[in-house]
């Protein structure tokens, strides 16, 4: 040994020290790495990390190494090290179960909605601490549900459901001002999980329901000034956005915003191949059969005259096989509409905003994603107003695009470009039928986590798998999702949340609460900060373990990777 000591040639060749090195786990190569120099290489071998990741990960091998990682050692250590895991801190403030969270743009402050009926808005230190609770019982809210912060956290958007019978579906949008923390308006919201979302600094789109028959409806999408005391009454506080139609029991909820200006940022996900057939069906169409069948004369008069058709044929016997009332209720529907609704007013490539939203054709179970684009001047509620009560020439407002999961939606998410639409859903059983609008077929407990391009308007990736539900159908509730520049989270009903790797579609944690988890959101300016919200009435927060090293170090200087690493192993 002392001969080897002083510089004579090592006693095991590199090539035999990497074999050996290969049946080690990465802690024991790590700690091979500092007996000598030579092994010290060897254990920061590629290869040798190469081999580490897909064996520890269980990332498939067809699966490249992330494109703007530099080696398979760091990246490795990416994955182990900056995953927001580590429970740093719980926030017991709120009295009852706590629903939505969701963080101001610079980072600074978050807010949660609670069925305790308060907004809390909170600062985001090293340490958290409550900064202002707001009451909203006193509006006749039952809870709050769901928060946005405008695009330069002035404003907070906070949304709630109003008290009432148990299938009561109205609720209300406030907007509170972050400097004063005042009440600065409240807009009606029905249905009360269409949620609302900003579309400008200034400006918020709420929802309104308007029913025809037992299961059809109309929803309208209104944009809001968020200051409506103004002076002159010459300028509008309100403007339509669209009409839709709603067939079955369905209706639109969960209405966000995708910035189209932002799809051109570097992509962080690759090319997965060809997307699953039948996941995408455009109904932006100029084509004749799509605007309501072949045929000479106007549009209007098609209509009434198929419907004079298909009401003699019915009374007559002649309709084959005989329709149950909702059926015939949604046939005449269809054809009422057909003359009466507007086509798409240009190409989804020339869109700068895309309005997102859950919906349905089939049953009242949300199994669609709508998407309608919003024009230049439908972004200020300047210029004139069209009522809710329009005359015979009322008209509904087509889709652009129309995205069928065949399951329940739960979640939606976008990614920080805005290019990647991440949504929580649960399948149907394969081959399932809706005969009842009011029967969905039943909904895997397992949650499917899809991946939609919103440039493309294609599934992109497989389906992320881990976390579950247990609810049918009729008693199904919304599990908030959050995506950052590298992993994507979720909550679950199985009483824990969820991180993802975007790139290699792996699990990476799990994080336990007491009981169900409804919403995660990643700190925008650290995305190795995680909240997670719980029916238990807490919020935790959630750091990796590099931040929890260097917040907690005696001195500047951080531990080598290998310390912390190796910690876990007893």
């Amino acid at each position: 040994m002392s001969q080897w000591m002083r510089g004579a040639l090592p006693l095991l060749p590199d090539s035999l020290v990497y074999q050996i090195f290969l049946s080690l786990g990465p802690a024991d190569v790590l700690a091979a790495g500092l007996v000598c120099r030579q092994w010290q290489a060897v254990s920061r071998d590629e290869f040798l990390w190469r081999e580490q990741f897909y064996r520890y990960y269980q990332v498939a091998r067809d699966v490249p190494r992330h494109p703007a990682a530099t080696s398979w050692y760091e990246e490795f250590r990416r994955l182990y090290d900056r995953v927001p895991c580590v429970e740093v801190q719980t926030l017991k403030e709120h009295s009852d179960q706590v629903l939505h969270l969701s963080f101001s743009h610079s980072g600074y402050q978050f807010a949660s909605c609670s069925k305790d009926c308060t907004v809390k808005i909170w600062n985001n230190d090293l340490t958290i601490s409550l900064l202002h609770s707001a009451d909203m019982r006193p509006y006749n809210w039952s809870y709050t549900q769901f928060s946005q912060f405008n695009q330069d956290d002035s404003l907070l958007l906070a949304s709630g459901v109003f008290l009432g019978p148990h299938n009561s579906s109205s609720g209300e949008i406030a907007v509170i001002s972050l400097d004063s923390f005042a009440l600065l308006s409240r807009v009606r919201n029905k249905p009360y999980d269409v949620f609302g979302c900003w579309l400008t600094e200034t400006s918020l789109i709420s929802g309104n329901l308007h029913r025809i028959g037992d299961i059809t409806s109309c929803s309208v999408l209104w944009l809001n000034n968020a200051f409506q005391d103004v002076e002159s009454e010459n300028v509008n506080v309100v403007k339509r956005l669209f009409k839709i139609q709603n067939l079955n029991a369905s209706t639109i909820r969960t209405v966000m915003v995708a910035d189209c200006s932002r799809f051109d940022s570097p992509d962080l996900l690759l090319d997965a191949g060809a997307p699953p057939p039948g996941r995408v069906f455009d109904l932006g169409s100029d084509s004749e059969d799509e605007a309501g069948g072949p045929g000479p004369g106007p549009a209007p008069a098609r209509t009434k005259e198929g419907l004079r058709r298909f009401l003699d044929g019915f009374l007559d016997g002649r309709a084959q096989p005989q329709l149950s009332e909702h059926a015939l209720e949604t046939k005449v529907a269809e054809l009422l509409a057909q003359g009466r609704t507007k086509p798409p007013e240009h190409s989804m490539a020339d869109a700068r905003k895309l309005l997102i939203f859950t919906t349905g054709c089939l049953t009242y179970s949300p199994h669609q994603i709508g998407i309608k684009q919003i024009l230049p001047h439908q972004m200020t509620t300047a210029g004139p107003v069209l009522g809710e009560g329009r005359g015979s020439d009322a008209f509904f407002d087509a889709l652009d695009h129309v995205i069928d999961v065949h399951g329940h939606i739960i979640g939606m998410g976008l990614s920080p470009d805005n290019r990647y639409l991440y949504v929580n859903s649960r399948a149907w059983p394969s081959g399932s039928v809706v005969a009842d609008p009011m029967q969905p077929p039943p909904i895997a407990e397992e949650i499917d986590l899809l991946v939609f391009d919103l440039k493309t308007l294609r599934e992109v990736k497989r389906a992320l798998r881990a976390h579950r539900a247990h609810t049918p159908s009729d008693e199904c509730f919304f599990i908030f999702l959050d995506v950052s520049r590298d992993f994507v989270a979720s909550g679950a009903e199985d009483r824990h949340g969820y991180i993802w790797d975007r790139h290699y579609n792996i699990c990476l944690a799990k994080l336990r609460h007491q009981d169900v988890v409804n919403s995660v959101v990643f700190s925008p300016q650290e995305q190795e900060l995680l909240l997670t919200a719980s029916d238990d009435a807490t919020i935790k927060a959630w750091r990796s373990p590099r931040t929890v090293r260097i917040h907690h170090a005696p001195r500047p200087r951080p531990h080598p990777f290998f310390s912390w690493f190796a910690s876990q192993r007893r």
